[in-house]
C-alpha cells in the first residue's frame, strides 16, 4: 500500500470515527439522558417558596408570653429585573414616599446586592406599609413574609428561656434545649415562572403544608422571677459584685420558680453582648460552696448514725491543730453539739464530725444527694460539679470537705439538696418544663420525679436540720438577717473562699452564699442567693450573713404572701409592663 493510499484510508477511518461518535452523542441526548435533561428543564421552569412554620410559645406558670414568633414583613428589590440605572432610580423615588427611605440609599442598596434575585431594603415593616407598596405595584419590589421571635420578658428571663439564631434554630435555654418540639416543620409551594423568575401559577399538587411548632409551659413565674431579679440586682450594685445567681424552687415537686443569673443580656440583641454575659451561672458555675455545705454533711451524718442528735464535739477554741483548721473570723468555740455547730458555722466542729462518719460513710451519702454529677434539669450547659472518688481523696479530704472546701458545686444542686431537707428526705429533680402543648392545644405533662419518690434521708433527720439546726441559724446565729417577723425563716450562711486554677485559694474573695426556705413547719419554697465577689473595700463586710441573708428576706416577703402562704398585704411589684410587651 502505497503513502497516497494509506492517508485516504487513514482519514476515512477517523471521519467514520468521528461520525460514530456523534451519532452516538445524539442517542445518548435523546434517549439515555432525556429524563434528565425533562426534568432540568422544569426545575428552571419552576420556583420552590418556602413557608417557614410558626415557632411554639413559650408561657409562664400562669399564662404569660416569655416568647412568641409573629410575622414580619420585609421591603425587598429582586436586581435581576431591573433594565438599568433609570429603572432603579424609578423604583427608589416611589419607595421613598412609601418606606421615608433617602432615594439614592435604596439604590445604594439594589446596586450593591450580591444576591441578584433578593435585596432588603426595609426590615419589620408595619401591615399599612406592606399594603402600600403592594397597591403601588413597583416592578421588581415584593414583600418577604417571616416569623420574628420577640422575648416579651426581655432580660428578666433570658437564661433561662435563651434565644435562636438567623437559621430559627435555639442556640440557647429552652430555645436550645427543646429545639425539635418549639421548631415545627416548615413547607413549601411551587410556582411556574417566566425567564425573569417571576410566578405566573402556583402548582397546588407539589405544595407541602407547614406543621406549626409545639409550645411550652414553664414552671418560672415571672412575678418571683422579677422579686429575685431585683433583690439580687440592688444587693449586686450595693457591694459592686462581679456577680449574682438566685433561685426559688418547690421543695415538693422541683419546679423551678425563678432563675436568675447576674450580669444578664438582651436575647433580641444577644450578639452584642459579652460572652460571658451569656452564661447561666446557676447550672454552668461550679465552685467549693464552704459553710453552706454544713447542713448536707449534718444530716448524712446523723441519718448514718455516725453521731447523736445532742453528741458534743470540742471546737478545740477555734484550731484544730491536727489539721490546720480555723475558725472563719478568728472565732472560739469550746464544746458544742449538732445545733450549736451548725448555729455558729464552726469548721472545727464540722470537720470532726467528718473524721468521726468516716471517708465511705460521707462519700456514698455525698453522692446519693447528687453531687458529682448532673441534677438533669432540662436546660443545656449543666456543669456536674466534682466530687471526687475515694481513691483520690487526701488524708486531710473528711475533715476539709464537711466545711465546704475540695469539693465543688453548682447553685442548683446546692438548691436541690436544701430541697430535700425541705421535704423531708426525698430526692426531687429541678426541672423548668411543666407541660407542652400541641398546635391544636391538647396539653401534655410532663411527669416528673415528686417528694415521696424515693428517700434518701430519714423524715426525722431531715425535720430537725430544717426545724431545730437551721432555725437556730437564723433566730440566735449567723442568718439573723434573713428573719421575717411573722413566719419562721430557716436556713445556712457561706462565706466560700474562692479556689485558685494554680492551687489555693483568692484571700481577697469571696462568694456571700444563704440558703434556706420558709415556713419552717412546712416549707413553701426554698430560695437560694450567692453574690460573688462584692467589693471588700467599701468597708460594708462580705459575709453571708451581711450580704445574701438579706436578699433572701426580701424575696421571701413577696414570694410568700404573692403565694398566699403567709397574710399581710401582697406586694404590688409585678414584671414592668415594658418587660412584658414586644419591643419593636
Amino acid at each position: 500500500m502505497n503513502r497516497q493510499t494509506y492517508t485516504i484510508l487513514t482519514g476515512f477511518a477517523a471521519v467514520c470515527i468521528l461520525f460514530g461518535l456523534l451519532i452516538w452523542r445524539l442517542y445518548d441526548l435523546q434517549f439515555v439522558k432525556a429524563d434528565t435533561f425533562e426534568l432540568s428543564s422544569r426545575r428552571q421552569q419552576k420556583a420552590i417558596i418556602p413557608e417557614p412554620a410558626q415557632r411554639g410559645f413559650i408561657v409562664d406558670a400562669r399564662g404569660r408570653l416569655l416568647a412568641a414568633s409573629n410575622v414580619s414583613y420585609t421591603v425587598f428589590a429582586e436586581p435581576r429585573r431591573f433594565e438599568n440605572t433609570e429603572a432603579i432610580k424609578i423604583a427608589a423615588l416611589q419607595l421613598h414616599d412609601l418606606l421615608q427611605v433617602p432615594g439614592h440609599e435604596i439604590c445604594r442598596l439594589i446596586d450593591s446586592a450580591s444576591n441578584p434575585g433578593y435585596a432588603p431594603l426595609l426590615s419589620d415593616v408595619d401591615i399599612l406599609t406592606r399594603d402600600a407598596v403592594v397597591q403601588a405595584g413597583i416592578p421588581g419590589i415584593s414583600i418577604e413574609t417571616r416569623w420574628k421571635r420577640r422575648y416579651l420578658a426581655g432580660r428578666l428571663t433570658s437564661h433561662v428561656v435563651g434565644f435562636i439564631g438567623t437559621e430559627q434554630t435555639g442556640l440557647a435555654g429552652l430555645e436550645f434545649q427543646y429545639d425539635r418540639l418549639l421548631r415545627g416543620s416548615d413547607g413549601k409551594s411551587v410556582f411556574v415562572v417566566d425567564a425573569l423568575r417571576r410566578p405566573i401559577a402556583a402548582a397546588p399538587t407539589d405544595r407541602v403544608e407547614s406543621i406549626d411548632g409545639q409550645s411550652l409551659i414553664v414552671t418560672i413565674d415571672a412575678s418571683i422571677q422579677e422579686f429575685v431579679r431585683s433583690a439580687l440586682l440592688k444587693k449586686m450594685q450595693e457591694y459592686e459584685a462581679q456577680a449574682a445567681v438566685g433561685i426559688v424552687m418547690d421543695p415538693y415537686t422541683g419546679a423551678v420558680l425563678a432563675m436568675v443569673s447576674l450580669p444578664d443580656f438582651d436575647p433580641e440583641n444577644f450578639t452584642r453582648t459579652d460572652p460571658e454575659h451569656l452564661k447561666n451561672r446557676a447550672i454552668c458555675d461550679v465552685y467549693e460552696p464552704g459553710s453552706i455545705f454544713k447542713p448536707i454533711v449534718a444530716a448524712i451524718a446523723l441519718d448514718s448514725g455516725s453521731i447523736g442528735f445532742n453528741e458534743k464535739f470540742d471546737c478545740e477554741n477555734g484550731y484544730f491543730a491536727r489539721y490546720r483548721i480555723g475558725e472563719f473570723g478568728n472565732k472560739h468555740f469550746g464544746l458544742m453539739n449538732v445545733r450549736e455547730i451548725l448555729s455558729h458555722s464552726s469548721n472545727v466542729g464540722m470537720a470532726k464530725i467528718g473524721l468521726q462518719m468516716g471517708q465511705k460513710n460521707l462519700y456514698d451519702g455525698l453522692r446519693m444527694f447528687g453531687f458529682g454529677q448532673r441534677t438533669g434539669i432540662d436546660l443545656p450547659g449543666e456543669e456536674a460539679g466534682i466530687l471526687h472518688p475515694l481513691n483520690r481523696w487526701s488524708g486531710w479530704s473528711v475533715t476539709r470537705i464537711p466545711f465546704g472546701h475540695e469539693i465543688s458545686v453548682t447553685a442548683l444542686q446546692m438548691a436541690q439538696a436544701y430541697c430535700i431537707l425541705a421535704n423531708g428526705g426525698s430526692l426531687v429533680r429541678p426541672h423548668i418544663v411543666r407541660a407542652v402543648v400541641d398546635r391544636h392545644g391538647n396539653i401534655t405533662e410532663l411527669r416528673q420525679p415528686s417528694a415521696g419518690a424515693g428517700y434518701i434521708l430519714k423524715p426525722e433527720v431531715a425535720r430537725w436540720i430544717v426545724q431545730d439546726a437551721l432555725t437556730a441559724v437564723v433566730n440566735d446565729g449567723t442568718g439573723d438577717q434573713a428573719a421575717l417577723k411573722n413566719c419562721q425563716v430557716w436556713g445556712k450562711t457561706g462565706t466560700a473562699n474562692i479556689a485558685l486554677p494554680g492551687g489555693g485559694y483568692d484571700t481577697r474573695n469571696y462568694i456571700s452564699s444563704f440558703v434556706g426556705g420558709a415556713p419552717a413547719q412546712k416549707p413553701a419554697v426554698v430560695v437560694l442567693v450567692s453574690i460573688v465577689r462584692p467589693n471588700r473595700a467599701l468597708g460594708k463586710g462580705y459575709s453571708g450573713g451581711r450580704v445574701a441573708a438579706p436578699v433572701v428576706r426580701e424575696i421571701l416577703e413577696k414570694t410568700l404572701p404573692y403565694l398566699g402562704v403567709i397574710e399581710y398585704p401582697k406586694p404590688t411589684a409585678e414584671p414592668p409592663a415594658a418587660a412584658l410587651q414586644p419591643r419593636r
